[in-house]
């Protein structure tokens, strides 16, 4: 039986994966990352998939958590691999689509780092982020280290590694680390409104758009790079359409072209 492993839905240009061990806080198994890279893999290759949304099952839980972060039992597997969690919030990262994490409950641990490794997130009101690498005696790994500092800024990254202490959604949310904070019964259509929003844009000028913000946060942006993809998108059939639409006051049709 595979029902409690990560699963891919697609609707139209936009993708869902979802965490689906409810009952054990949406905790994550090795082979449940292996599934996450699977199915990152599937999104990559569809190029009709615009946004992907990582989203998790919190029916039956007393409080709504999200990812109560890695499985720590499958340290002591003698062929685990501690690199892994690391090369799949990487993989993350680096997805073609613009990526939305739908923080319908807590986020606790390594699952921190799926969250942030996303373009864009959306909280529910009432939860909050916990990271407990140093209470557990960890050092975490470079790539989580700079994201978080990237999304969070250095004050609360300090915060919520030094402590070892909730952050609260609101203060994430003060901080535009939260791109929404819905309360629960907004929760599911103010997310859709958000993914509906992005799956309308212009997927070339997104898409390339998205990579050179990601290379700017990391630092490691090269202006020609940057200039050459202005220059694509300037050229694209999806610049002559959205100026057209534009004109004529109609929703414009892209086609990533």
């Amino acid at each position: 039986m595979m029902d409690h492993l990560p699963l891919l839905q697609r609707q139209g240009a936009i993708a869902s994966l979802s965490l689906r061990r409810p009952l054990q806080r949406n905790r994550l198994h090795d082979e449940d990352l292996f599934a996450l890279r699977r199915h990152f893999d599937e999104v990559e290759a569809d190029q009709s998939i615009r946004v992907l949304v990582l989203k998790a099952q919190t029916t039956g839980q007393p409080r709504p958590v999200f990812c109560a972060g890695y499985n720590v039992n499958d340290f002591e597997a003698g062929h685990h691999d501690p690199r892994l969690f690391e090369s799949i919030a990487d993989r993350l990262e680096a997805l073609r689509p613009i990526t939305v994490c739908a923080l319908n409950g807590s986020v606790y641990g390594g699952a921190t780092d799926l969250a942030l490794a996303c373009d864009l997130r959306v909280g529910l009101v009432g939860c909050e982020l916990l990271m407990p690498a140093c209470a557990l005696g960890l050092h975490y790994y470079p790539s989580g280290l700079r994201r978080f500092v990237s999304r969070l800024g250095a004050g609360l990254a300090q915060r919520a590694f030094l402590t070892a202490a909730p952050l609260p959604f609101e203060a994430l949310y003060q901080v535009h680390a939260l791109t929404a904070l819905l309360e629960a019964d907004h929760f599911e259509a103010g997310l859709q409104e958000l993914l509906d929003r992005l799956a309308r844009l212009a997927p070339l000028a997104a898409q390339t758009c998205k990579q050179s913000l990601r290379e700017l946060m990391a630092g490691v942006a090269d202006d020609a790079v940057l200039r050459s993809r202005e220059a694509l998108t300037l050229a694209s059939a999806d610049f002559a359409e959205g100026r057209k639409a534009f004109s004529e006051r109609r929703p414009a049709c892209f086609t990533g072209q």
